[in-house]
C-alpha cells in the first residue's frame, strides 16, 4: 500500500463541535491513534501503555470521554519525539481503554485491552491529536489438518519455554494450555517473548494463520534453546566457584545484613540520624527536647556493644513516642452525649444527668480543672462502661488501668533507669498506648490499692490526682516532667473505706445502687440477650427467651446487685437452645418459665422472710455490703439460767454492743412492753444472725436486736413483711444510717412490704428508685417505741421454750 498523506475532514462532516471542545466528532470509520514505543498490543490481550506526549494524552482523553476505541500504532524510530504518519507502521489493533491514570510527574498511564486488527487508510486533519480512517481486519477462521499440527506444536513449545523462566508463573502455563484457537494462542505466545519490536510487528501483519504460526515457532525454538542454554551455563558457574568466592560472597551478604539491622558504623551513623529527626519531630517542650538531645550525644559515644547502649536505645524510643503535643480539641455534643448515655445505659438517670453536666462545663470550659469522679457500687452495675462511653460522647481516646492488686508504688510512678527490665509506670504505659495527652483514663477498682514494702501505691495516686501537680508528673523512669492535666481521669471502686481520706478528698463520688427488678428486666432484653446471642452463634430469630422467663430468673437464680450473674444464666438458657438447634432441632426456640427447671436446676433463692418470721424472737434487718444492700434475720431464744447474754454468728464489736444496748433497753421498758422482769432475770438469752460463716459488723442493726429481744419476752411476733434499719441510742432514739438505698432496694428484691427507717434518714428518700418507693409503706422511726407499735403483733403466741424443772413438775401432777 502506498504512503498515505494527511487529508482534509470529509465534506460531510458535521459541524457541531463535540463536548464544547471546538473541534468536530471522529467520523465512525475513523478512530484517534496513539503511537506508542517499543510495544505492540495484540489483540485479546490486555496491555499497560505508558504515554507522555500531550497529542497522545488527548486522544486517550477523548476517547475515553465518548465512550470510543483507540487505535494502538507502533511507530519506526523509537527516538522520535513527535511521529509524522509516515514514521509509524500502517497495522495497529484496535482496543478499548480500561483504565486511565495521570500520575504525579505528569505522566498517563493506560490500561488497553486489544480487539481487532486494522489497517490505516488515510490520516485526517482537524483534530490536535492523530485521527485516521481505518480498515479493520477480521480474524480468518482456518481449520485444516496443517493448522492442526502446527497448534499442537506451539502449545507444546509456550509450556516448554514457561517452564524453562527461571520463575515460572503457574498462570501463564495455565494460561497456555486452556487456549483453543491457533490465532489466539500465536498472539498469545509472541506477546509475551523477549524479542524485538519489529519482529513482534512482523507477526502482527501476519493475517495468514499457518504462516503467522510459523513465524511464531521459529521465534519460540530459538528462545527455547537460548534459555537451554542460559540454565546450562548458570548451573555450569554456580559449580565452579570456588570456596574463597562462596567466602567473598557470604561476606557481602554478612555486610549487607548488618546495614539492613542497623549494625555498623554506617548503620549506627543512620539510626542517630534518625533518632536526630524523630526528636525533633515529637513535639517534646525545650527542657525535655534538651535532655533527649543530651541523651542522643551519650548514644552517639557508645560502643554499640554495651550493655548500656540498648538502655538508652529505648529510653529515648519512649521520649519520641509519647503524645507531647496537645491534639486539637473536638466540640462535645451534649445532645449526641445524651444519646450516648442512653443508648448504653438504661436507668441511673441521676447518674447519667450528673455526667451530662459534667461534659457541659468541659464544653463551655476545656482548659478549666474538672472534678475527677469516682463511681462507686457493687460489682456488674456498669461503672467501666460509664467511662468508655463519656469518652464516646467527648470523641477522645479511651484508656484502663486496673489498680486491682497493686502494692508496689513503681507500678504507679515507674522504675528507675539503673534496674534491669526497667519500664514507666502504668499512667504512662496508658498514655502511650493511648496515642494522645487528653485521652480519657479510667482508674479501676481503685480501692483495691495496698501499701506494701516496696511503698504505697495510693500516696503516689495523690500527685496523679491533683490538678494542682499533675500537670508536672515526673515518672521516675522518665525523669522528666510529663503533663497529665489535660487527661481525663476516671476512677471505680467497691467501697470507700479503704481508700485514703487524701485521695478520696480529691474525687467527686457519685454512687451507683444496684438494680431493681424491672431495671434488670430492661437491661435484660435491651444488652445481655442481644449480646449472649452474639456469643454463643445464634442469629435473630432462632431462640426467644419470654420476659417472664428472664423475671423467673432474676427472682429465683440470681441475688446480686449487678447483672453479671444474671448475664450468665441467660447464656446457660441460650446454650441449651444452641444444643437443640445443633441436634437439629428446626424453627425458633421458645424458653419459658416451665424450662427453666430443666435448664438452670432448682431454684436456689426463695423468700424467707415469712418462714423466719412467724415465730417470735425473729426480725429482719437490712445490712449494706461491698456488692449492694442483703436483708438479715435476727434470732433471739431463751433458756432457764442466769440472765447471761450469748451472741453468734461472727457479730463484730460494734454489733455486739449493739445487742447489749437492745437488751438494756427492754429490760428499761419491761412494763411497757408487758414482760415480767423476773423471766428476763431467769433466762439466758442466745441471739443469733445467720449466715454463720460471714462475718458481721456495724450498728445499723440495732432496731431489729432490739425488736427481736421484745418479741422473745412479749411473745409477740413481728410482722413477716416488715424489714428496718437503724442504729438505737440508750434513751431509745432510733438514729440515722447510711445506705439506704441499697439497703432499700435490697428489701424490695427479697419481697418486703414495710420498711421502717429512721426520720432523720429521710434526706436519702429521694435517691430510692421510683419504682421502688411506690412499691414499699415507709414507716419512719424517732423512737423504739414507735417500732414497737408498727412492727409487732397485738396478740401473744406461745414460744417455742424449754419448760423449767418447777414447771415439768407441775406438768406431771401428784
Amino acid at each position: 500500500m502506498a504512503e498515505t498523506e494527511m487529508l482534509s475532514p470529509p465534506d460531510d462532516a458535521p459541524a457541531r463541535t463535540t463536548h464544547g471542545t471546538g473541534y468536530a466528532p471522529i467520523p465512525p470509520d475513523a478512530v484517534a491513534i496513539v503511537p506508542v514505543r517499543n510495544t505492540v498490543l495484540f489483540p485479546g490481550l490486555v496491555l499497560p501503555i505508558t504515554i507522555g506526549r500531550k497529542k497522545s494524552a488527548m486522544a486517550a482523553q477523548h476517547a475515553l470521554r465518548e465512550q470510543q476505541q483507540v487505535g494502538i500504532l507502533l511507530q519506526r524510530d523509537a527516538e522520535q519525539q513527535d511521529p509524522a504518519p509516515l514514521d509509524m507502521y500502517r497495522i495497529g489493533t484496535i482496543a478499548n481503554i480500561v483504565r486511565f491514570v495521570t500520575a504525579p510527574d505528569g505522566s498517563h498511564h493506560l490500561v488497553c485491552q486489544g480487539e481487532q486488527r486494522f489497517q490505516i487508510m488515510e490520516f485526517l486533519v482537524g483534530w490536535p491529536f492523530l485521527v485516521a480512517r481505518i480498515l479493520r481486519m477480521p480474524e480468518p477462521e482456518t481449520h485444516t489438518p496443517e493448522v492442526e499440527a502446527r497448534f499442537v506444536n506451539l502449545k507444546s513449545q509456550g509450556v516448554e519455554a514457561m517452564q524453562l523462566l527461571p520463575q515460572a508463573p503457574t498462570e501463564l502455563v495455565s494460561a497456555v494450555q486452556s487456549i483453543d484457537s491457533p490465532a489466539a494462542l500465536a498472539d498469545f505466545a509472541i506477546s509475551y517473548m523477549d524479542v524485538k519490536p519489529a519482529e513482534k510487528q512482523e507477526v502482527l501483519e501476519t493475517l495468514d494463520v499457518l504462516a503467522r504460526m510459523e513465524k511464531v515457532s521459529s521465534l519460540l525454538g530459538h528462545r527455547i534453546e537460548v534459555l537451554r542454554l542460559s540454565r546450562e551455563i548458570s548451573r555450569q558457574t554456580k559449580a565452579a566457584l570456588d570456596e574463597r568466592q562462596r567466602e567473598v560472597l557470604l561476606r557481602e551478604q554478612m555486610a549487607a545484613i548488618q546495614r539492613q539491622l542497623g549494625e555498623g558504623e554506617e548503620g549506627k551513623a543512620a539510626e542517630i540520624a534518625e533518632l536526630e529527626q524523630a526528636i525533633a519531630k515529637a513535639g517534646m517542650p525545650k527542657e525535655v527536647e534538651e535532655h533527649a538531645a543530651k541523651e542522643l550525644r551519650r548514644l552517639q559515644r557508645m560502643p554499640e556493644s554495651v550493655a548500656e547502649y540498648g538502655m538508652v536505645r529505648s529510653y529515648l524510643d519512649w521520649l519520641i513516642e509519647l503524645p507531647w503535643s496537645l491534639p486539637e480539641e473536638i466540640p462535645i455534643d451534649i445532645k449526641e452525649a445524651r444519646r450516648i448515655l442512653d443508648e448504653d445505659h438504661f436507668g441511673l438517670e441521676k447518674i447519667k444527668q450528673r455526667i451530662v453536666e459534667y461534659l457541659a462545663v468541659r464544653k463551655l470550659a476545656p482548659q478549666g480543672r474538672a472534678p475527677i469522679l469516682c463511681f462507686v457500687g457493687p460489682p456488674g452495675v456498669g461503672k467501666t462502661s460509664l467511662g468508655q462511653s463519656i469518652a464516646r460522647a467527648m470523641n477522645r481516646k479511651f484508656g484502663r488501668v486496673s489498680l486491682g492488686g497493686v502494692h508496689d508504688e513503681a507500678e504507679i510512678r515507674g522504675h528507675r533507669r539503673t534496674y534491669i527490665g526497667a519500664l514507666p509506670g502504668n499512667i504512662i504505659q496508658a498514655i502511650r498506648k493511648a496515642g494522645t495527652r487528653n485521652c480519657v483514663m479510667m482508674l479501676d477498682e481503685i480501692d483495691k490499692l495496698g501499701a506494701s514494702i516496696q511503698g504505697d501505691p495510693r500516696a503516689a495516686m495523690l500527685e496523679v490526682l491533683d490538678p494542682e501537680q499533675n500537670s508536672t508528673f515526673r515518672d521516675n523512669y522518665l525523669g522528666v516532667p510529663f503533663d497529665l492535666s489535660r487527661v481525663i481521669f476516671l476512677t471505680t471502686a467497691n467501697m470507700l473505706d479503704t481508700i485514703p481520706g487524701p485521695l478520696r478528698d480529691r474525687m467527686e463520688i457519685i454512687s451507683l445502687a444496684g438494680y431493681t427488678v424491672e431495671e434488670k428486666l430492661q437491661i435484660a432484653r435491651r444488652y445481655l440477650l442481644r449480646r449472649q446471642l452474639e456469643a454463643n452463634g445464634l442469629k435473630e430469630g432462632q431462640a426467644e427467651v419470654a420476659g417472664e422467663a428472664i423475671r423467673q430468673t432474676i427472682q429465683q437464680y440470681t441475688r446480686e446487685a449487678g447483672v453479671r450473674n444474671l448475664e450468665r444464666e441467660i447464656g446457660r438458657i441460650l446454650r441449651h437452645a444452641v444444643v437443640r438447634i445443633a441436634e437439629g432441632e428446626s424453627g425458633p426456640i421458645r424458653i419459658g418459665t416451665q424450662d427453666l427447671t430443666t435448664i438452670l436446676g432448682a431454684p436456689r433463692f426463695e423468700s424467707e422472710v415469712a418462714m423466719r418470721t412467724s415465730i417470735s424472737g425473729v426480725a429482719t434487718g437490712l445490712a449494706w455490703t461491698p456488692v449492694g444492700g442483703e436483708i438479715l434475720f435476727i434470732e433471739a431464744t431463751r433458756m432457764p439460767g442466769s440472765g447471761k447474754l450469748i451472741l453468734t454468728g461472727q457479730l463484730g464489736g460494734v454489733m455486739r454492743e449493739s445487742v447489749q444496748a437492745a437488751l438494756s433497753i427492754v429490760k428499761n421498758r419491761a412494763g411497757s412492753l408487758g414482760i415480767d422482769p423476773e423471766r428476763l432475770d431467769r433466762s439466758d438469752i442466745h441471739v443469733h444472725v445467720p449466715a454463720g460463716a460471714t462475718p458481721k459488723d456495724g450498728p445499723s442493726a440495732g432496731i431489729a436486736m432490739f425488736l427481736a429481744l421484745a418479741s422473745l419476752f412479749s411473745k409477740r411476733t413481728v410482722r413477716s413483711d416488715t424489714a428496718m434499719t437503724g442504729e438505737i441510742s440508750l434513751r431509745g432514739l432510733v438514729l440515722p444510717v447510711g445506705g439506704i438505698k441499697e439497703k432499700v432496694v435490697a428489701a424490695h428484691r427479697a419481697g418486703v412490704k414495710r420498711v421502717m427507717l429512721p426520720t432523720r434518714n429521710r434526706k436519702d428518700f429521694e435517691d430510692i428508685p421510683e419504682e421502688v418507693r411506690n412499691a414499699i409503706e415507709f414507716l419512719w422511726l424517732e423512737r423504739v417505741d414507735e417500732a414497737v407499735a408498727f412492727a409487732l403483733d397485738a396478740a401473744e403466741h406461745r414460744e417455742a421454750e424449754t419448760p423449767t424443772p418447777a414447771e415439768r413438775a407441775a406438768a406431771a401432777g401428784p
